[in-house]
């Protein structure tokens, strides 16, 4: 990490808690009384939060290419890795290896407790992926994940699309196969499926719609549904179906597609978002240079 990120770290660690205004719920979703706190300042760009089996948070300072991890025990935020690969969107398999959309190279990468790193996946079709977004592990160990193009600075390859479209892949749990499930997006973005795997929720944030499907024994998307007519650029799921989607804060919608409540964020883009805490009720919030909490009526799948 360089010095001028090491220092914006300090001042996340001894940043003071701040809170913000009202909730809008409907649903009854917050805690009453409950507002957003920012828990953390001074990064670049946060993105990509996940949560592991205690309900400690993981989440990516993209342009300083860390991950940071959140402590459900102590509260504290200590940096994982200081070299992710440029991690964006984060997701933990069942045997608790932290899966990242690896944007330096447009790779998959997986991260052991220990944080080393191993690369799962480098080409499709011979080529590199445009720049894995965000990706969601099924119960079967396979991997669903978004491939749009978002053109970084730090790139040292042709900056230009890689693939013939930005889609959405299907990865075996061990990397032999790899697929597009769904090809008729515009720009797919924010992706999370339900806990019993027959759902998939994917964003597209280019056409301002995120969509529903069904997942069938073969790993394939069929029933296509409009759920919303918004994108998202991260999201998550609530134990009562319910979905949140981000981008001008937090939008939830219950499992039928009717909006029932929206949290506002004073950051100017809300990046994505996911349940923790040791009982999976506080909803962390990745917005701008911030990480927020709220604490929640619900929990977290």
């Amino acid at each position: 990490m360089n010095h001028f990120a090491r220092c914006l770290f300090l001042i996340n660690i001894l940043f003071a808690h701040f809170s913000f205004g009202q909730i809008i719920d409907d649903a009854s979703i917050v805690k009453n009384g409950a507002k957003l706190i920012k828990i953390g300042s001074g990064f670049i760009f946060t993105e990509g939060p996940a949560v592991d089996k205690m309900g400690n948070v993981f989440f990516t300072d993209q342009p300083n290419n860390t991950i940071v991890k959140w402590s459900a025990n102590s509260g504290q935020l200590n940096i994982f890795s200081d070299n992710s690969g440029r991690a964006n969107g984060l997701y933990f398999d069942s045997n608790g290896n932290l899966l990242a959309c690896a944007d330096m190279d447009n790779q998959i990468w997986s991260f052991s407790p220990d944080g080393k790193h191993k690369v799962l996946l480098d080409l499709y079709d011979g080529k590199k992926l445009n720049g894995p977004n965000d990706l969601w592990v099924h119960p079967n160990g396979g991997i669903f994940f978004t491939d749009p193009l978002y053109k970084r600075n730090y790139w040292t390859r042709n900056p230009d699309r890689q693939q013939d479209g930005e889609h959405v892949y299907f990865m075996s749990q061990d990397g032999k196969k790899v697929e597009r499930v769904e090809t008729t997006l515009v720009k797919p973005n924010g992706i999370v499926g339900s806990a019993n795997g027959k759902l998939l929720y994917v964003a597209d944030i280019g056409g301002k719609k995120t969509y529903s499907y069904r997942i069938n024994k073969n790993n394939q998307l069929i029933d296509k549904k409009l759920f919303a007519e918004m994108g998202s650029d991260g999201m998550t799921l609530d134990q009562k179906g319910n979905v949140y989607l981000t981008g001008n804060g937090v939008t939830v919608f219950n499992k039928k597609g009717v909006k029932i409540a929206h949290i506002p964020v004073t950051a100017r883009w809300t990046a994505n978002v996911c349940f923790g805490g040791s009982d999976k009720s506080t909803l962390f919030i990745t917005a701008m240079d911030g990480l927020y909490t709220l604490d929640m009526n619900v929990k977290g799948l």
